[in-house]
């Protein structure tokens, strides 16, 4: 058996999840799952294409239609990407995965934001790369000093940004950007900026996508199964310049061929028809936001109040137990 599994386990969260589904009358706050039926012009563009046989292979890298629009879409927050400089990916997972694979080498140095998403940490320690986690700030807000001083050690090749962050909602702020953007120009590294969530921010967007002039340093993530609500159709994307889509569309050709023609034409059904949609869902994600931070200072829970996504992040250091024991 591969060695490296040996150093990462099954997520907790699936974990856990598997535990709260036998308890009768529990509300499921454990996975990353909108509770939205997907919008119907997505299923309607998934019924069609099944009814006109679309349901064979497509190019390694997506729809051409598709990736047109997932273009006109980045555009709408300043972010200029040309079709061929974007894939397809099944889902954003494999994204990730197809990123990192292509990127790192065994004994390369990454820096995770902690806490974070577990596939960032386990999927570069299946790699053999050496994790580095840098500290966020009391509000989970990015601590740009954190991450200078993590930079000093000139090996460092990889920085991984989250935002809005999974599991925090934290964003990231202008005043961060235009910091990340200075540090990106004076070191030599590649920055990962997995984005699924930004469909779903209480504030306004920054991202150091945004900045043509380091464009060559910066890859992104993202997809659809958030912003709408079709976790299971397995529909995201990333986005680069030529000298790192190429070796990445070698682990995803080799890895999953392609994404799901049916879920892809979904996915284009819904740039096209479902934005009010997905307006709709942000806002309802923001009044059920308002709610659970009032009743968790109710409770004299100390938490941090997410500008994004749908998590909120309370801290238990109070109560001095570990969180799997707090849940429990």
């Amino acid at each position: 058996m591969n060695s490296r599994l040996e150093k990462i386990q099954i997520s907790g969260i699936r974990r856990f999840a598997e535990k709260v589904k036998k308890v009768d009358g529990a509300v499921l706050l454990t996975l990353g799952q909108p509770d939205f039926n997907v919008p119907e012009a997505v299923s309607d563009g998934m019924i069609k294409a099944i009814n006109e046989g679309k349901t064979t292979y497509t190019s390694n890298a997506g729809l051409d239609e598709l990736r047109e629009e997932i273009c006109n879409y980045l555009k709408s927050f300043n972010i200029n990407y040309r079709k061929e400089e974007l894939c397809v990916t099944v889902g954003g997972s494999e994204g990730l995965y197809s990123v990192l694979f292509a990127l790192m080498n065994a004994g390369d140095k990454i820096l995770i934001p902690s806490p974070a998403y577990p596939a960032y940490e386990n999927i570069s320690v299946m790699i053999g790369a050496e994790v580095i986690n840098y500290e966020l700030n009391e509000d989970f807000s990015l601590n740009i000093n954190s991450i200078k001083e993590q930079l000093k050690d000139s090996d460092v090749k990889y920085l991984m940004l989250s935002f809005p962050s999974n599991p925090t909602g934290a964003i990231l702020s202008k005043e961060q950007r235009d910091e990340l953007i200075e540090i990106i120009r004076g070191n030599d590294i590649v920055v990962i900026t997995d984005e699924m969530y930004a469909s779903i921010i209480f504030d306004e967007y920054y991202s150091v996508a945004q900045c043509e002039e380091i464009k060559d340093k910066v890859i992104y993530v993202s997809g659809f199964s958030k912003m709408f609500s079709m976790t299971g159709l397995r529909i995201g994307y990333v986005a680069c310049v030529d000298k790192y889509m190429k070796e990445i569309m070698k682990v995803h050709q080799y890895g999953v061929s392609c994404a799901p023609s049916i879920a892809q034409y979904g996915a284009l059904s819904g740039l096209k028809n479902s934005m009010d949609d997905v307006e709709k869902m942000k806002e309802s994600f923001e009044i059920r936001k308002n709610y659970c931070m009032e009743r968790l200072r109710n409770m004299n829970i100390d938490v941090a109040e997410p500008k994004g996504a749908f998590y909120i992040f309370p801290s238990i250091k109070k109560f001095n137990i570990s969180s799997e024991e707090f849940c429990e």
